[in-house]
């Protein structure tokens, strides 16, 4: 029997004193503001310090607790990975990993070859391949069947031409899956494809979007006749809308804390404290810890978490085991998102002006900060109304919104448009 052998085996209690003894030793406490990067030269160092902690945590044999062990995972359970998430909970990790672990590696691992599995997913679990998503274009947000970023065949070579935006942390990222136009004469959802690009490939030029805080998190990105070899692609050419529908499905899995990322809830994570900590600090900060509404706004809140750990819970629990359908992720989505942006409400209510005039460094106008960037889990991962919609109809049977584009070519589609 291989050492490998006795780590799929492990109980967990012994796995959980082992990882215990690991994380005191290796992972320093989480700091109050460790999520908050203001600068080039900080976030540099951050993505920095996110790919030296990801490559500690494979050598100390904890990375990919649910992946496959033939790819570089633990080849363990769920239950490891929630024990050893809880151990984790509140120390340095490298959190900027969380869409390729959560997204990236498990659509890989659904669509790839072989021989893409055991290039990249080894790769992203030492920490040496940071992934990121290109989907959304100009014009095409939420419609992204309606894409037009185009990949044309030529033998065994895509060149790539178009545009892409909102791009998490392109700037830093070395791969990317790519919703591209393969094919113009069929409908809109089945003319597409996904293909791994590098991203400093020549013709690829990447441009960081400063936002309202200071910080540059989203890129947009230009293909100016960018080759790709036939081998990138992703599952079967011009049969992306799939590709993307799984990807989409683990990206709401993952904020339902329901991924194979194995730092949980990391894209969620507001520091040191809870949500439910920080907010009665807050009130206490500001001298309204004794405040009827105060206290009623706080009550709100814990209730509203308690209630959306539940309802993810339960949602996630009857996936599992069948009786609920994949597109239930997007009530997993929908629950988080909402009760993020309450909480940021709610702590823009109890802060008042001392939120909005505080430096981001204050426990005080640290709630200012992500108060302008609240709308952001509403969007990102698809918006909430996208969330309703596939809930009503891929959840609840109820009947889709007509379209009249839809069994045209695509082609057809973008002659009308121009008329």
């Amino acid at each position: 029997m291989t050492a490998m052998d006795n780590i799929e085996v492990e109980s967990l209690e012994s796995f959980s004193n082992r990882a215990r003894r690991w994380v005191n030793e290796n992972l320093p406490p989480l700091s109050e503001h460790a999520n908050l990067v203001d600068d080039e030269a900080s976030h540099l160092e951050a993505v920095a310090d996110a790919r030296r902690l990801q490559r500690l945590v494979f050598d100390g044999g904890f990375a990919g607790i649910c992946y496959p062990r033939e790819y570089g995972g633990q080849g363990l359970t769920r239950e490891h990975q929630t024990v050893w998430r809880s151990l984790t909970a509140r120390r340095q990790t490298p959190h900027l990993f969380k869409i390729t672990h959560g997204i990236m590696g498990p659509t890989i691992l659904d669509f790839g070859t072989e021989d893409q599995k055991r290039r990249h997913v080894p790769a992203m679990l030492r920490g040496d391949e940071l992934w990121v998503q290109f989907l959304s274009e100009p014009s095409a947000g939420s419609d992204l069947a309606s894409s037009l970023t185009r990949a044309t065949r030529f033998d065994d070579t895509f060149v790539l031409e178009g545009s892409k935006i909102w791009s998490t942390g392109a700037d830093v990222s070395d791969f990317a899956l790519v919703l591209v136009r393969t094919d113009l004469d069929l409908p809109k959802h089945r003319g597409l494809s996904m293909l791994i690009l590098p991203i400093r490939s020549p013709g690829v030029t990447v441009r960081p979007i400063q936002l309202v805080t200071g910080r540059a998190d989203f890129c947009e990105e230009f293909f100016d006749e960018v080759q790709l070899p036939a081998t990138s692609i992703i599952g079967q050419e011009n049969d992306g809308w799939n590709v993307l529908m799984r990807l989409f499905f683990h990206e709401r899995n993952m904020v339902g804390g329901n991924s194979l990322n194995d730092f949980g809830l990391a894209g969620f994570r507001e520091g040191a404290a809870s949500a439910e900590e920080m907010l009665i600090t807050l009130a206490k900060s500001v001298g309204k810890s004794n405040d009827p509404y105060t206290r009623q706004l706080v009550g709100e809140a814990i209730v509203l978490d308690r209630l959306a750990d539940h309802t993810i819970a339960r949602v996630n629990a009857q996936m599992k085991v069948g009786s609920m359908p994949a597109p239930s992720a997007s009530i997993v989505k929908l629950m988080k998102s909402l009760s993020q942006y309450r909480f940021r409400e709610i702590a823009l209510a109890i802060g008042g002006a001392r939120v909005a005039m505080n430096g981001a460094d204050d426990e005080i106008g640290i709630h200012g900060h992500r108060w302008l960037v609240a709308r952001v889990d509403t969007i990102a991962g698809g918006t909430n109304e996208m969330q309703r919609n596939a809930i009503s109809e891929r959840v609840l049977g109820l009947p889709r919104e007509p379209a009249i584009d839809v069994d045209s070519p695509f082609r057809e589609v973008l002659a009308k448009r121009a008329r």
